[in-house]
């Protein structure tokens, strides 16, 4: 019997449902409390840290996979911390920069994690995790705001560093940088969304928007611009329908009129609008002069050519009145010539192999537009402030590469021009022809194709050709008659989408797969 089946490349494997659902659950949970607590990160270490292993902990117990399209992070990232780990053997009498690596090397750990954990249920869990960091962006805006305009009474200074909001977080200009991802999601759901979703969507991405104008941080707030154009740009050339691209274009001119009648109404107050002109200045005091931020990058570099293995950890600010503020010239003092060309390379390949994955057609494509955008703003901004411990930098990098990774199937077939073998193995009885499904008792939880880029020849509609192995195998006589009713059901004229058509018949045949010919 010839049969085919359509399938999401991330379905998730339904063996034992009841069991499977309630860990599932459990891991989902995980993932939002770990995103929500990464904006409380005012100690190291944080409830980030706690969330985050317990998170890791209850996945590696319950299954986690780590694909091979992930190796090149991973080996990346383990280069990147034996530089550190090296270069901390020239201090070893110091205990502050010990922990500096050690905690670098977990933040490593939590990259990798975000990206194998994408592997399986990738748009359920990749929308916990988010939903998660949106809510702690929420919260930590809400005391941004709150306590700047002075309104939490005396635990307003616990929120305000030389009166810049910083939140829950140490400085301003990381709570800033943090706020960018959860702003670009709201921005993206006003692209795309229905009237209620855009509603919520402008009110969140306004409360983001003036705790990042609070943040008084000029890096967070060419961030904000820069990774917003860049958005509305990637989701205008991605889009097919000329009303989406008319809406975004009428969006983006009711933004500027938005954007510059908050800006005008803030400003009115006269303690923003004296210390907005003074840091919206391209030259501050601090950036000036031989130990300048910019005099220190030309003294750091000559330091960083001399010392191949690094002077170690957090010992750059004992030579200099401050941080290096460059996190490409950091990695180079901190870890040596090793961790300062591994992250160029992290950055430059994360760039390229990124872009690549914008313009492949994939369920999650609008949300990894948002996560892609957000790392190029992270990595722009990095050139000017130290982001080597920035929680979330890590949760970018791990999103990116773990939704390129599960994209790999989309973009072959994109490539190719023909459907793909899925890389994750199946279980379960999948039968199904052209856009239908028939359910099996023994896999229940199929979700509808979504790619269809093209439809296949005329010849190969109705029954599409598939050679089922062992076709009656562990079939009940239901099954059989079911499904061919089906097959009667199906004339030569059905439409058939182009997809990623495999067969897979019972547990006994999992991963046995055949390519459509």
């Amino acid at each position: 019997m010839n049969t085919a089946a359509v399938f999401h490349p991330a379905v998730l494997h339904p063996a034992a449902p009841h069991l499977n659902r309630s860990v599932e659950r459990l891991r989902g949970a995980l993932l939002w409390l770990t995103g929500f607590a990464g904006a409380i990160v005012m100690m190291e270490p944080s409830p980030y840290e706690i969330a985050s292993l317990l998170t890791i902990f209850v996945f590696v117990c319950t299954g986690l996979t780590l694909r091979p399209g992930l190796l090149p992070l991973f080996v990346l990232l383990l280069l990147y911390n034996t530089g550190f780990s090296i270069a901390v053997l020239q201090i070893t009498d110091q205990s502050k920069p010990t922990t500096w690596v050690a905690i670098s090397w977990y933040l490593s750990l939590t990259a990798i994690f975000f990206a194998a954990m994408l592997s399986q249920n990738t748009e359920e869990r990749l929308a916990l995790l988010l939903r998660g960091t949106t809510v702690a962006a929420l919260l930590a805006a809400v005391i941004a705001i709150l306590s700047y305009f002075r309104l939490l009474g005396s635990a307003s200074d616990l929120f305000l560093l030389y009166d810049r909001a910083h939140a829950t977080f140490n400085d301003p200009n990381v709570l800033g940088a943090f706020l960018i991802l959860p702003s670009l999601l709201a921005l993206q759901r006003i692209l795309n969304g229905r009237l209620g979703e855009v509603a919520r969507a402008s009110v969140l991405l306004g409360l983001f928007s003036i705790a990042v104008l609070l943040s008084f941080s000029r890096a967070a707030w060419g961030q904000l611009a820069g990774a917003s154009a860049l958005l509305m740009f990637f989701t205008f050339v991605t889009s097919r329908s000329p009303a989406e691209r008319l809406r975004i274009m009428l969006i983006a001119i009711a933004a500027i009129m938005v954007i510059t009648l908050v800006l005008a109404a803030v400003l009115s107050l006269d303690r923003v609008a004296e210390l907005f002109k003074e840091r919206f200045a391209l030259e501050q005091s601090y950036d000036m002069g031989p130990l300048g931020r910019f005099g220190r990058y030309a003294l750091g570099a000559g330091i960083a050519l001399d010392h191949p293995l690094g002077i170690g950890p957090l010992q750059f600010q004992k030579l200099f009145p401050e941080d290096p503020h460059n996190t490409y010239l950091n990695t180079f003092l901190s870890g040596g010539w090793l961790t300062g060309m591994v992250y160029a390379t992290l950055v430059l390949t994360t760039l390229v192999r990124g872009l690549a994955y914008v313009f492949v057609a994939t369920p999650w494509r609008k949300t990894y537009l948002a996560v892609y955008c957000a790392f190029v703003g992270t990595v722009i901004e990095s050139a000017i402030i130290d982001i080597d411990h920035w929680r979330h930098f890590f949760l970018i990098t791990g999103v990116v590469w773990g939704l390129m990774t599960v994209s790999q199937p989309y973009r072959r077939g994109r490539a190719a021009n023909k459907p793909l073998t899925p890389t994750l193995p199946l279980a379960g009885r999948a039968i199904a022809y052209g856009n239908s499904r028939v359910r099996s008792e023994a896999c229940i939880e199929f979700e509808p194709a979504t790619w269809a880029l093209e439809r296949v020849r005329s010849e190969r509609h109705g029954d599409i050709a598939a050679g089922l192995r062992d076709s009656d195998e562990n079939k009940t006589e239901s099954d059989r008659n079911r499904v061919s009713r089906r097959r009667r059901g199906c004339s030569s004229e059905t439409p058939i989408t182009r997809g990623l058509f495999f067969t897979c018949d019972s547990p006994a045949l999992a991963g046995r797969v055949d390519r459509f010919a």
